[in-house]
């Protein structure tokens, strides 16, 4: 079995545990498996500019981690990824920041980490990249002479051509792509946007099975959705400690129903246009005021980027205002927690939550919306209200499908999903629950190293 070998801009917590996030839970079993190795940056800053990895054993698994000059992570990471990247990809060209040095220092890390994950390989290595801060990484190995197989996934989304056009550098990434011998993506509109853009715009041919063609390469181009590990997320939400969460959720309330929702602080969530959806709830429908509370958590992320510092001064803002515009001594409308709260505590307030409110106005895939289906209880299920600009809107069609800009279309929603008869919220559960099956984590990365792990004769066939 080849040994895979997993690069992504931080390296997961591996530990088998309810805290274990998303990638851990999916790639960790086929690193177990193979004897893997994980490679990425530490989180530190260093003025030693020798870049030195280090290497630690957790079990049978790898981890090599390396540290960041001050420089390179002000231009590579808060600058190139950040502030360029992330808003492009999430369509905020209002947001986007390029600058020269920026784009310097995202391709001196992407050669950084080329150097030291080269000299890390075997013969036989599988290599799977993740996510948008290592577009170059492919190229920069294989300028090294790397020729293992190579796979790049994309957490978030991929851009509408018009929108990629719009970043200066965006034929120099797409040519670096062009590297890797598979390219995952989140969703087929993901998938269709970047054949557009190679079809469009570089003169590239759109081939049979998923294959492209374009700067003298052929590589397959395919969606991967990602999902959650179901069994583990719905065991947390019905051990003991849950259901003592959701009592004294239930006792600390006075509302009859619960409104949850649960975002990284980030522009891209549309959590303003979800507390300003739900002081619209309670203006358009007086009977849910003292009847219903809507629980926002959104923990830090990015703080040293102005465009969340301002996020978050509107959201308590809004908060404050909806509070005191419609609480009483007994009830508060919103509930909004701006820290960490645990995946074991997050599963028991999803399943105490007769409503989960996932409205991002964009977002690659959403693993949120499918935590929310996994911890219900299928007798008593609570409703899934999904931005049609989540990516998990293109499987999870039983959700109340709602356009996140509009906040008449939310609150009406939410009306809608309290209101529901058991019997319709049963139906939708039930197909919602086995969608998310389905395409669970495990699938997702058999699938995508199945594709990656093909001879490329096979591949290329």
């Amino acid at each position: 079995m080849s040994r895979i070998v997993i690069v992504s801009n931080r390296v997961a917590y591996l530990e088998k545990s309810n805290q274990a996030g998303g990638l851990a839970v999916a790639l960790g079993d086929a690193l177990r498996d193979s004897g893997g190795l994980w490679f990425g940056w530490d989180g530190t800053t260093t003025d030693d500019e020798s870049y030195e990895v280090s290497h630690s054993k957790h079990g049978s698994v790898t981890i090599a981690t390396m540290p960041l000059t001050e420089k390179d992570y002000k231009a590579y990471y808060l600058g190139f990824a950040n502030q360029v990247l992330w808003p492009a990809c999430h369509y905020r060209l209002d947001l986007v920041n390029f600058e020269t040095n920026y784009f310097d220092g995202y391709k001196r890390v992407n050669a950084k980490m080329a150097d030291a994950v080269a000299s890390l390989l075997k013969p036989d290595d599988i290599v799977w990249v993740q996510d948008y801060h290592l577009f170059s990484l492919a190229a920069e190995l294989r300028a090294r002479g790397v020729t293992q197989r190579i796979g790049f996934f994309l957490h978030i989304p991929f851009p509408s051509p018009g929108v990629l056009l719009a970043v200066p550098v965006h034929q120099w990434l797409v040519k670096s792509l062009f590297s890797y011998d598979v390219i995952g993506f989140q969703t087929h509109t993901d998938v269709v946007n970047f054949q557009s853009f190679i079809s469009e715009h570089i003169g590239g041919e759109i081939l049979p099975g998923d294959r492209v063609r374009a700067f003298g390469r052929e590589t397959i181009a395919r969606a991967f959705p990602i999902g959650i590990d179901v069994e583990s997320f719905a065991d947390m939400a019905t051990t003991p400690e849950a259901s003592d969460i959701i009592q004294r959720l239930n006792r600390r309330n006075l509302a009859r129903a619960h409104v949850v929702g649960v975002d990284r602080l980030d522009y891209s969530k549309g959590l303003p246009e979800r507390m300003k959806a739900f002081r619209r709830l309670l203006e358009l429908y007086p009977d849910k005021q003292n009847k219903v509370t809507l629980m926002q958590i959104a923990p830090p992320t990015r703080e040293a980027i102005v465009a969340y510092y301002d996020i978050r001064e509107e959201l308590e803002q809004l908060s404050g205002s909806i509070n005191g515009e419609y609480g009483s001594f007994d009830w508060t409308p919103v509930r909004y927690i701006h820290r960490n709260v645990s995946r074991d505590k997050l599963a028991a307030l999803f399943r105490g939550s007769e409503v989960g409110l996932v409205t991002p106005l964009r977002d690659g895939m959403n693993l949120v919306a499918k935590e929310y289906v996994a911890a219900q209880d299928a007798d008593n299920p609570g409703v899934l209200i999904l931005s049609r600009f989540a990516g998990a809107a293109e499987d999870l069609e039983e959700a109340l499908i709602v356009n996140p800009y509009d906040i008449d279309d939310i609150a009406h929603a939410m009306e809608q999903g309290l209101s529901m008869p058991i019997q319709e919220r049963r139906e939708r559960h039930k197909a919602l629950y086995e969608r998310v099956r389905k395409n669970d984590a495990t699938h997702w990365r058999e699938s995508f190293l199945n594709a990656l792990t093909l001879n490329a004769e096979e591949v290329l066939a």
